[in-house]
């Protein structure tokens, strides 16, 4: 409806009876499930209407596209919505996506989510991977006084893909060798004593790996703590980095009451413990769901609600 048309059906309201006045107002009110997703989803520009192209405010309204307010930049004259730019940009069935959005805060597996939203798996699928996006990249850009390090491993798959250079396992499965092997794809996990959370998918467990991945994250004053790998020992003297190194192995897991990484093993426990609802991750996916149970452990105290988790696949708005 344009505003004009808005005007002429709002001024017909002085001729509703007081009954007619009530039953309005109260459907009016009563929240509608079919736009709530989309009242989440304007909620993102609606104040600046600032467009994500030249990122000036002030765009005007520009007609209604796919369920959506369309707008019209002032000054770069290009249309867009709340949506353009964002990872879920394209995709449809928005009303469904608070629902979706209830499943991932409650980790459903694929098929759980698709059979609560009334969707296909395959729509399901592609949806979790557009949401997470967002969440892949929200990661600690900086730790501070005392860090802890340490790796944590999982089972290389290529769960999803038509063609396997192995036979397939089945529901994520075991190695074929015992220990660590080039099946187990390492993730350095790096927390602070301030909760601050940082992890990378590496490419070896090699000095270089390491400190390309932790050194960028690591404030000037940090002190960093590891279960005294070599890697971690060259890497941390190579790149000036105060270390306090733990022989794990012969049971030193605490020095002077402060220097020790339970609290990156704690994490590390609660991370693999979440991800064996999910049956094996296809290692492309991997940082993924790294994202995803970091959103988590951002609110210990209590789990965001479905539309948190919406606000937070489509992402900050411009500006």
């Amino acid at each position: 409806m344009n505003p004009t048309e808005f005007q002429k059906w709002l001024a017909q309201g002085d001729e509703l009876t007081p009954h007619q006045r009530q039953r309005a107002i109260k459907t009016l009110s009563a929240p509608n499930p079919t736009r709530a997703s989309h009242d989440v989803i304007e909620e993102r520009i609606a104040e600046e209407r600032r467009c994500p192209r030249c990122n000036m405010p002030g765009a005007s309204g520009h007609g209604m596209a796919n369920g959506l307010q369309r707008y019209r930049c002032n000054h770069c004259g290009r249309t867009f919505n709340a949506l353009t730019g964002t990872p879920l940009t394209g995709l449809r069935k928005k009303e469904k996506w608070l629902d979706y959005a209830e499943a991932m805060k409650d980790g459903a597996t694929v098929e759980k989510a698709a059979e609560r939203c009334g969707v296909h798996p395959t729509t399901a699928f592609r949806w979790r991977h557009r949401f997470l996006k967002e969440f892949k990249a929200d990661k600690a850009t900086e730790l501070s006084g005392i860090a802890e390090a340490d790796e944590t491993f999982f089972l290389e798959s290529f769960k999803g893909q038509k063609e396997l250079t192995r036979s397939a396992r089945k529901r994520g499965g075991k190695a074929s060798k015992p220990g660590l092997s080039a099946e187990q794809i390492p993730v350095l996990i790096a927390r602070d004593r301030h909760g601050e959370t940082f992890d990378a998918v590496l490419g070896g467990l090699d000095a270089g790996h390491l400190g390309s991945a932790l050194k960028p994250v690591l404030g000037k004053d940090t002190l960093l703590c590891s279960d005294g790998s070599k890697a971690m020992k060259s890497m941390a003297k190579e790149a000036g980095i105060p270390h306090q190194a733990l022989n794990i192995k012969a049971g030193v897991r605490v020095k002077e009451r402060i220097f020790h990484i339970q609290n990156v093993n704690a994490y590390d426990s609660r991370l693999k413990g979440w991800m064996r609802r999910f049956n094996g991750v296809a290692t492309k996916y991997l940082d993924s769901y790294l994202g995803w149970r970091r959103f988590f452990e951002r609110h210990p105290e209590e789990v965001p609600n479905p539309k948190s988790w919406l606000i937070e696949a489509i992402g900050s708005a411009p500006g």
